[in-house]
């Protein structure tokens, strides 16, 4: 892709601190020398955080009803307006229904808009998913939205923070339901999911490591026979594929991130939620205990298998934080980068 791609930023919940970390993204002149941003959102909202941040003299709101009106200039925020905000009922780090239902139509319009050709990657800011069950729509998260919206059921959350990756065979579920979703085909497909992926980021030959499920991945059976009897075959076929997995045996989770930290994967797959999400965070999140708050988020989160690009921030809608002007952007500055890095991949 030669030109700057054009990437969709949706605003999140409008009560959180994504319009905020929008604006602090896009007073960065470097942005718009690689991509040309757009802010799926709500005008208004926009415009008044600007003033919070008192960047009225540096920053205008430039609202547009389609994507070809927006100017994609330093000094401008354009906002593909969405109007679903009631301005006089919006109050910072509260959930609400309005709100729910503003954040989720953000997120249906800019999957629109990639599946028809009209941008090139969505990048999303947190969503509250009580406020999106409040107004209706039942989904565990933004993953399982744009699953549905773009007709996938082979898909996968990566999470990347610098060269550490991290992919799941389950996520939004419970921990008793997680062990029994490691399977042989949802291991195998997971491990593709994280080979496709690696490549589609310019890793030609990726290396990837795959957790087991249980203490010293079952002890041969002793503590559990899910390694034996699921991930192994899974590991087999794979590698009987041309994929890469160095030990062509589960790693102990307990151990794997260590090596990946030092080079020896690629990318991790993980079997369960908290398994990849722990170690991910320990690395990508930095809490200030003086503050007594988070001060950085650096990681992303990327859905892998859909047939558009989407990166997400790796953390949440900060209602504690919400209009305050404290909130980091790093996360945000994050995502962009890697959403321009796999759509100029294309």
């Amino acid at each position: 892709m030669k030109k700057r791609p054009i990437i969709g930023i949706t605003m999140g919940d409008p009560a959180g601190n994504g319009s905020e970390l929008s604006v602090k993204v896009l007073l960065d002149k470097d942005v718009y020398e690689t991509c040309r941003p757009i802010i799926i959102g709500d005008a208004n909202c926009m415009e008044e955080i600007v003033k919070r941040l008192d960047k009225e003299n540096e920053i205008k709101i430039h609202a547009v009803n389609k994507v070809e009106d927006a100017v994609f200039e330093y000094g401008t925020i354009d906002v593909y307006d969405m109007g679903m905000v009631d301005m006089e009922k919006h109050i910072y780090g509260k959930i609400s229904k309005m709100c729910g239902e503003a954040a989720f139509q953000y997120v249906v319009k800019v999957i629109e808009l990639a599946m028809n050709g009209t941008i090139d990657a969505t990048v999303t800011n947190a969503l509250n998913k009580e406020a999106i069950n409040m107004a209706g729509h039942h989904y565990s998260g933004h993953t399982e939205i744009y699953a549905e919206y773009t007709h996938t059921d082979r898909y996968t959350m990566m999470l990347a923070h610098e060269d550490l990756r991290v992919v799941h065979v389950s996520t939004h579920v419970s921990l008793r339901q997680a062990c029994d979703k490691v399977k042989k085909a949802r291991v195998l497909e997971v491990i593709r999911i994280a080979n496709e992926g690696c490549k589609a980021i310019g890793i030609e030959n990726p290396k990837i490591g795959v957790a087991g499920l249980n203490p010293h991945c079952g002890e041969n059976g002793l503590f559990g026979t899910e390694e034996i009897e699921e991930i192994q075959p899974a590991i087999d076929e794979a590698m009987a594929e041309g994929i890469c997995i160095p030990e062509g045996i589960p790693t102990p989770a307990d151990t794997i991130f260590s090596k990946a930290l030092g080079g020896w994967y690629d990318i991790v797959v993980a079997m369960y939620h908290d398994q990849g999400h722990i170690p991910l965070k320990v690395k990508g999140f930095n809490y200030n205990k003086d503050l007594k708050k988070w001060d950085a988020v650096s990681g992303v989160n990327i859905t892998l298998g859909i047939p558009i690009i989407r990166v997400s921030v790796d953390h949440g809608t900060g209602f504690d934080l919400a209009g305050k002007g404290i909130s980091s952007e790093l996360s945000l500055t994050n995502s962009i980068d890697y959403a321009i890095r796999l759509a100029s991949s294309k």
